[in-house]
C-alpha cells in the first residue's frame, strides 16, 4: 500500500515537471559560462575591425586619385605661374665692342648701335633675354665653338672659310670693302695695288686680310690688331692703302679728305654681313632668316641706318658704294 502511494508521487512529480515545461515555451536555454560571456565583446570588436578595414580599402584608390589630381594641378599651377611671369630663355651674344656705327658703346659705357639694336630686336620678337659679350675680334668664333656665345653679331662677312666651321643667317646688310687709300700714294685705282712697291695696312682676321692675300699677291702686308692703327698707317704715309668695308673707308675719308681717297674694287663681292651661329644649330639660324626678312620687308634695316648713319646712304653714292641695307636682289 505503501510503495503504490510512493509511485503515485513520483509520478505526480514528474507530470507536474512537464507541466511547468510547456508552459515556459520549451526547453529552457543553456547557461552562459563565464568563457562564452568573455568571448562576446571579442567577437564584437573583430566585427568592427573588419568593417573598418573594408571602409579603407574602399577609401584608398579614391585618395590615391585625390593626391594625384592635387600634384598635377599644382604642376599645372607652376606652369601657368611661369608662364606669368614672362621668364626668358637668356642668349649670349658675342660682339667686338668697337666698330660705331654697329657695335660700339655709349657714354654711359652700354653697348648700342645697328647691330645691338637688330640682335634685341631679335630677342623681343622670339622671347629671349640677350646678353652681350664684349669680345675680341680673334675670340668670336671661338666663343661659338666652345659654347661660350650662343651668337655673334659684330659686322661679320660671310666667307667661304668662316662657313666651314660656324652657320650663318640670312645676310642683313650688304657689307662690300674698298681700299682707303693715302692721297700721296701713287696707286689710282685697285689694280695698281698688286705690286711689290705696295704696302697695305690690314685688320688681322678680316675680310680685307682675305682679300688683300689672294687679289694683291704681290703686295706688302701690315698686319696689325685693330683697326684704328690701320688707319693711322695710311694717315702717316706708312701704307698706301687699308682694306676694310665701305663705311670705314666713307667715314675716315671724310674726316680727312685731304689725306686719303677712297677707291672701290672692281671685285669686292662677299657673302654681305650675317649672324653666325654654332654649326649645326638649325633652329637659331632659322628664327634669325624669318626674322631678318620681316625686319627688312617692314622697314625696319632702313629705320636703323637713318638713327646711326644719317647722311650716309648719300655719301655712298658719290663715292661708287652700294648702299649697306639694299636687300632687294635678297628677297625677290
Amino acid at each position: 500500500m505503501r510503495k503504490l502511494c510512493k509511485h503515485k508521487n513520483l509520478t505526480a512529480l514528474l507530470l507536474g515537471s512537464a507541466l511547468f515545461l510547456t508552459a515556459c515555451g520549451g526547453t529552457a536555454p543553456a547557461a552562459q559560462t563565464p568563457a562564452d560571456q568573455a568571448a562576446a565583446p571579442a567577437e564584437s570588436a573583430e566585427a568592427a575591425d573588419d568593417q573598418e578595414n573594408d571602409a579603407a580599402a574602399q577609401a584608398e584608390p579614391a585618395e590615391a586619385e585625390t593626391a594625384a589630381a592635387a600634384e598635377n594641378g599644382a604642376a599645372e599651377a607652376e606652369e601657368a605661374a611661369a608662364a606669368e611671369s614672362g621668364e626668358k630663355k637668356t642668349l649670349n651674344c658675342a660682339i667686338e665692342l668697337a666698330y660705331v656705327p654697329f657695335d660700339y658703346k655709349d657714354e654711359a659705357g652700354e653697348p648700342t648701335g645697328v647691330d645691338v639694336d637688330l640682335i634685341r630686336d631679335f630677342g623681343e620678337a622670339y622671347g629671349y633675354e640677350i646678353n652681350i659679350e664684349d669680345t675680341a675680334w680673334d675670340g668670336l668664333i671661338p666663343a661659338l665653338q666652345t659654347g661660350k656665345a650662343d651668337l655673334v653679331i659684330s659686322a661679320m662677312s660671310v666667307t667661304e672659310e668662316r662657313d666651314k666651321v660656324i652657320d650663318f643667317s640670312d645676310p642683313y646688310a650688304l657689307a662690300k670693302i674698298a681700299i682707303l687709300a693715302s692721297a700721296s700714294s701713287k696707286a689710282q685705282t685697285d689694280a695698281d695695288f698688286d705690286s711689290p712697291d705696295i704696302t697695305i695696312a690690314v685688320k688681322s682676321g678680316t675680310v680685307g686680310h682675305i682679300y688683300a692675300e689672294e687679289f694683291f699677291p704681290q703686295a706688302k702686308l701690315t698686319i696689325l690688331a685693330d683697326e684704328s692703327a690701320c688707319i693711322q698707317e695710311v694717315l702717316q704715309g706708312k701704307a698706301d692703302g687699308f682694306l676694310y668695308d665701305e663705311l670705314t673707308c666713307t667715314n675716315y675719308h671724310a674726316e680727312n679728305p685731304d689725306k686719303t681717297k677712297c677707291i672701290p674694287l672692281s671685285h669686292a663681292e662677299t657673302g654681305g654681313w650675317a649672324v653666325a651661329v654654332a654649326e649645326g644649330n638649325t633652329a637659331l639660324k632659322a628664327e634669325l632668316d624669318a626674322f631678318i626678312e620681316d625686319y627688312y620687308k617692314r622697314g625696319k634695316l632702313d629705320e636703323l641706318g637713318e638713327k646711326y648713319m644719317p647722311g650716309k646712304k648719300q655719301e655712298f653714292a658719290e663715292n661708287g658704294f652700294q648702299w649697306f641695307f639694299d636687300l632687294e636682289s635678297q628677297y625677290q
